[in-house]
């Protein structure tokens, strides 16, 4: 056909160039992928275990390589919803990089599906690396992989424009007195809207020149209705993986535990606590006993499927039921705990009435072998805790492997079914929730979770004290002030807290009932504070072998922060 000066008649233009993806369908289709491959993983990780799933995986192996001062930054800033903190932060990157992804597909999905299997290996390696997984664990990340790549690439499909083919030369739409015309071959509404000058009188109408391509995507329609049935299709699998987990984790056999029958701790006197005055109460209630615990998702273990093994260097090695600890004669010590990521003034402490079996006994029926150093105690998810032996078999420690909190059975984010207590010893060393493994050894033999990450091999708690009224910034009436905190020395015991005022002499403080050496102690002291404006004060412990607290300020790396808890506060 020979050359044509025809303005009417243009060659096609690349199909490429109108095939770009609208930015909106990527980005709509990145997100439900990344749904679909979420809830997937969730779904199968219900039946291979919680531990399988691959956010939850990369989750605890983020906490795992996170650094000790990393850590203690979000401890300190977040407080005991770290782990929710870490879940959003992780949820928001996961979105992030899949928008990202998706605008760089609007040609080809191959950016989005490289993204996708990037993620999905690194959850796969995050899966089965872990210690508390089973052989099926790694068809979670997988089931994850297979359904993020099959949706994205279908969405990505479906958003795409269609084209028509090239065109052959002028087109016309000729109608009739019956109003019949031809029409495209997508019905569906386009991106952009084309006009055209139609004659009302004649029926016909001229379209704008041709491109070789029709402007029409094959269906916002299609696209919304596939996107949407994807959504709930991954909703459904989200919740089914929630229903399913849901039958098999620990809080129904918690429920259905029978009484914990124990020789009963006397209770406290009514002189304990000065909460009048603005102190804790003695005894923390269980939903505000504080936690911290490197465990993203609580580990589900049932009680009747928990089993205790203690072996190493013993002469008998024993295993022990949930029934076979609650046989042995439970007792109950009230204890006070804290965390070594307690900063000076800080609220990481906690007392509760324990029942359970004295841990030293348990050790005593194994038979320590000579030359054992450490007690290295793991938890159901893994975790590991090195324990000195020789603390332990002390007769009047009170270490206990503990199965209830507060007259009840250990709540599920504290330990369910069992738990390590060590009275003296900050948690790091000494607290494990969810043990079921005691292995007898020596320190060169088995390392713990936190001495490859710099922190000290035995840390026995420091003596230490908080002032809890005035509040910090608090603004009051000159006159008298009423001063009121808590103090802590286990196992030793406080003797004795003062309190300074501006820089002042040190003024000996009223303590509570001494209830316990490895309980907290509260006091309270009334000060004439006659002037208006800013004021400061101090406090400080003396436990009963005489040592007083220092003045020099440390952190918490490597055994316990040090120093006097310094409050300002205006009266006027």
């Amino acid at each position: 056909m020979a050359p044509t000066n025809d303005p009417s008649q243009k060659p096609p233009q690349p199909a490429t160039a109108a095939r770009r993806v609208p930015r909106a369908r990527l980005v709509i289709a990145a997100v439900v992928a990344l749904a679909a491959a979420l809830a997937a993983g969730h779904l199968v990780a219900a039946f291979a275990g919680p531990q399988a799933s691959p956010l939850l995986a990369v989750g605890n192996a983020a906490i795992d390589l996170t650094p000790s001062w990393l850590k203690d930054f979000a401890i300190a800033t977040f407080g005991t919803a770290d782990k929710i903190a870490l879940l959003v932060g992780m949820g928001a990157t996961l979105v992030g990089l899949a928008v990202a992804a998706a605008l760089a597909s609007r040609r080809s999905p191959a950016p989005g599906t490289v993204l996708i299997a990037v993620v999905g290996v690194v959850g796969l390696v995050a899966v089965v690396t872990r210690p508390d997984v089973g052989r099926l664990a790694a068809l979670a990340p997988l089931a994850s992989l297979v359904a993020g790549v099959a949706t994205w690439l279908l969405l990505h499909r479906r958003a795409l424009p269609s084209t028509t083919g090239p065109a052959t030369g002028p087109a016309t739409a000729t109608g009739t007195a019956t109003g019949s015309a031809s029409h495209p071959a997508d019905p569906e509404p386009a991106d952009t809207h084309l006009s055209t000058d139609a004659d009302l009188s004649t029926g016909t109408s001229t379209p704008p020149p041709d491109t070789g391509t029709s402007t029409s995507p094959p269906g916002r329609r299609r696209f919304l209705v596939t996107a949407g049935g994807a959504a709930a299709i991954a909703g459904v699998a989200g919740l089914a993986g929630g229903v399913v987990g849901g039958a098999r984790d620990a809080a129904s056999s918690r429920a259905s535990a029978p009484p914990l029958r124990a020789r009963r701790a006397p209770a406290p006197p009514h002189d304990a606590d000065f909460a009048k005055l603005g102190t804790p109460t003695f005894l923390t209630p269980n939903d505000a006993f504080y936690r911290i615990d490197t465990a993203l998702s609580v580990p589900q273990v049932p009680a009747e499927d928990w089993r205790l093994r203690i072996h190493g260097m013993v002469d008998r090695e024993l295993e022990l039921t949930y029934d076979d600890v609650r046989r042995r004669g439970l007792i109950e010590r009230q204890l006070t705990l804290c965390c070594v990521s307690n900063q000076v003034g800080g609220e990481l402490i906690s007392t509760a009435t324990f029942t359970g079996v004295d841990l030293g006994d348990l050790l005593r029926d194994a038979g320590v072998g000579a030359g054992a150093q450490q007690l290295l105690s793991s938890s159901s998810d893994g975790w590991t805790c090195g324990t000195p032996i020789d603390v332990l078999l002390e007769r009047d420690r009170g270490a206990m492997l503990a199965l209830g909190m507060n007259g009840e059975p250990l709540p599920l984010e504290h330990g369910f079914p069992a738990r390590l207590v060590v009275p003296g010893l900050y948690g790091y060393v000494s607290a494990t929730k969810w043990v079921t493994d005691l292995e007898v050894t020596t320190w060169n033999a088995r390392r713990a979770y936190w001495l490859d990450r710099g922190w000290a091999r035995e840390a026995p708690v420091k003596t230490q004290s908080r002032i809890d009224r005035p509040s910090a910034n608090a603004t009051m009436p000159a006159g008298r002030v009423i001063a009121a905190g808590i103090a802590w020395a286990q196992h030793t015991g406080v003797a004795k807290v003062e309190v300074r005022l501006d820089g002042g002499s040190w003024q000996e403080a009223t303590l509570s009932a001494d209830v316990s050496d490895d309980t907290w102690r509260m006091w309270h002291l009334a000060l004439d504070v006659d002037r208006p404006g800013n004021h400061r004060i101090a406090c400080r412990a003396t436990d009963k072998s005489g040592y007083t607290q220092t003045s020099e300020r440390t952190g918490v790396l490597p055994d316990g922060a040090t120093g006097h808890h310094t409050i300002t506060f205006t009266t006027e």
